[in-house]
């Protein structure tokens, strides 16, 4: 009876302390902007744990993740086999929802922090990235085009994973910096934090940040958007001239 006793206030306790701790976060910006000189930027993820009493003795401790995530898109991807010396296009399936920027940061390793279950059911980590495929019986093997998709924007700095960048002090307060690469596509971004004891999520919340291009990029990108055929014409118009222009220097430069 008293080992029942001890398990029950063991486990009261721990629901007590998941339910009176609240996260309160802020960004050192909401919105960012691209130009046409856009080289990449940085935010600043910062917050605090709102408690309503002190944490019983002997409680675990506090870890923190930071998941910036960017707008789902649909993504094809072709296998490439050689045939008859020449390498083609063979199987493809489309990815139905894979983030066009993904980064992770934790206070500490992952996998030592977070069970493997409460990463695939709150998508943190970057093997949790691409959460669903489409279906498509000719193609058996979909964990393949999974990991494809992943390491193709891995490679490209569009998927990051860093343990160890929050900090996380007296298990109040908490910072951490997110790099957001050059080739960030428009759109509504996401920066959710999560707060795990025991490896467990106890608490979370969302902030939004805004993606959009700014200026004479902006115009552009609207005028190919809502007006294809007049872009087109002005993207001959414009190598037309380019062309006629460099033919006259290498004209009057031979003179």
């Amino acid at each position: 009876m008293l080992r029942i006793l001890s398990f029950s206030f063991a486990l009261l306790a721990g629901a007590v302390a998941a339910q009176t701790e609240e996260l309160v976060v802020d960004l050192s910006q909401n919105h960012v902007a691209i130009t046409a000189d856009y080289s990449g930027s940085e935010i600043f993820v910062f917050g605090a744990i709102k408690r309503d009493h002190p944490l019983p003795e002997g409680t675990a401790p506090l870890e923190v993740a930071i998941v910036v995530e960017g707008p789902l898109e649909p993504v094809t991807v072709r296998r490439k086999e050689k045939k008859l010396g020449i390498w083609v296009n063979a199987a493809s399936v489309e990815v139905e929802e894979a983030p066009s920027f993904f980064a992770v940061a934790t206070t500490g390793p992952l996998d030592e922090i977070l069970t493997e279950s409460m990463q695939a059911d709150y998508a943190i980590g970057i093997d949790h990235a691409v959460r669903r495929l489409a279906h498509d019986s000719d193609n058996p093997d979909m964990e393949s085009f999974n990991e494809a998709v992943t390491r193709i924007r891995v490679d490209s700095g569009l998927y990051s994973e860093r343990d160890g960048i929050v900090h996380l002090t007296d298990e109040t307060l908490f910072r951490a910096s997110i790099q957001l690469p050059a080739n960030l596509v428009e759109g509504d971004f996401s920066a959710k934090v999560f707060l795990i004891r025991d490896r467990n999520v106890i608490s979370q919340t969302t902030v939004g940040i805004e993606v959009r291009k700014t200026g004479l990029e902006r115009w552009l990108y609207n005028l190919a958007q809502d007006q294809a055929l007049l872009y087109g014409l002005m993207s001959l118009l414009v190598a037309l001239v380019a062309g006629y222009g460099a033919s006259e220097l290498f004209r009057l430069l031979k003179r």
